[in-house]
């Protein structure tokens, strides 16, 4: 990671708090996704050293425009615990409470929940020994599908793997998931996760298709890549899930092992994700109601309409700000 002075940080605080850079919302397709600027901020990460893992890629599929072999580098803390064992990727049921939390640097783990999403960079390791310590699984949350240019691993990009730039997300670009550069650093991202013990990754931008996305992404291209993904977590012994994308679904249903949603119930189509509670896999789903934004607690009539809806029984319902902090509201 990289290590920032704290004068620098106060510095960034402050103009955060002036600057609606800080935080953005933007609706990708139709589903919201919270775009927060990430710098590092506690102490213990902040003096932190690195060290570096190597990961070499199989040859891309014969749709991809790259030929070549690749490896890169890309940096964890030196604080990171021994690495899981690679075994049967962990199965969550259906039904399992949850948190996700993406906002900052996440330290309080006394909300009740048996698994929690937390952001793969940013999240402490001694937070994630904690809530393994108390029975918890842990998430690993990380773009999959765009370049973040505040990301430590940034500058293992090329400017070849980079599409259009995502409109209303101040340095974010979609990324042409086909390249063996890209599917490199994701094969040491997930790398990563197995480092800090996570339990699963959650590839976030994986529908880069149904997007303007400048590289001539395809559904096809979509399906090749999760199954990349899923390979490569599988042969680390973690788990994946699949974010969003509700076209994929039928394609890559064997291959993961829960769904993040985002709004189901908003835009009536929870139905096209009720084949992850019919095999048994939960459906992490989060709604948005407006009103949380500057209420202590969801109102009760919002939070009825927000939490029950046709084909979504089964499913693991919070409601959450749109920033993903901290503040929830399970149903």
């Amino acid at each position: 990671m990289i290590s920032i002075p704290k004068t620098a940080l106060i510095v960034g605080v402050f103009l955060a708090q002036l600057s609606s850079a800080a935080v953005i919302q933007r609706r990708d397709g139709y589903h919201y996704r919270p775009h927060v600027l990430h710098p590092v901020w506690d102490d213990e990460a902040a003096t932190a050293t690195t060290s570096t893992t190597k990961v070499a890629i199989p040859e891309p599929k014969t749709n991809s425009p790259a030929t070549q072999r690749s490896a890169i580098t890309t940096s964890s803390t030196a604080q990171a615990a021994s690495p899981r064992s690679e075994g049967a990727p962990w199965q969550p049921a259906a039904g399992s409470t949850w948190q996700i939390e993406l906002s900052g640097i996440v330290t309080d783990t006394t909300y009740v929940a048996d698994v929690w999403d937390l952001d793969l960079f940013d999240v402490p390791q001694t937070t994630i020994d904690a809530l393994h310590a108390a029975g918890k699984k842990v998430i690993c949350y990380f773009s999959a599908g765009s370049f973040e240019d505040w990301r430590s691993d940034a500058a293992d990009f090329q400017e070849t793997d980079k599409g259009l730039a995502m409109e209303g997300w101040a340095g974010e670009w979609w990324l042409d998931t086909r390249t063996a550069n890209v599917r490199s650093i994701m094969a040491s991202r997930i790398a990563l996760a197995k480092s800090k013990n996570c339990d699963a990754v959650d590839p976030d931008n994986v529908d880069g298709f149904g997007n303007a996305n400048g590289v001539g992404l395809t559904e096809a291209d979509g399906v090749d890549f999760l199954n990349y993904l899923a390979d490569t977590a599988h042969a680390q012994g973690l788990s994946i899930g699949l974010k969003n994308a509700a076209a994929l679904v039928d394609s890559v249903l064997d291959k993961m092992q829960f769904h993040v949603n985002e709004q189901c119930i908003e835009y009536d189509e929870c139905g096209l994700f009720t084949p992850f509670i019919n095999a048994g896999k939960p459906v992490f789903h989060i709604e948005y109601p407006e009103v949380v934004a500057s209420a202590p607690a969801v109102d009760a009539e919002v939070k009825s309409q927000r939490c029950v809806a046709a084909n979504s029984s089964g499913f693991s319902t919070v409601l959450k700000k749109e920033n993903l902090d901290a503040w929830i509201d399970a149903c």
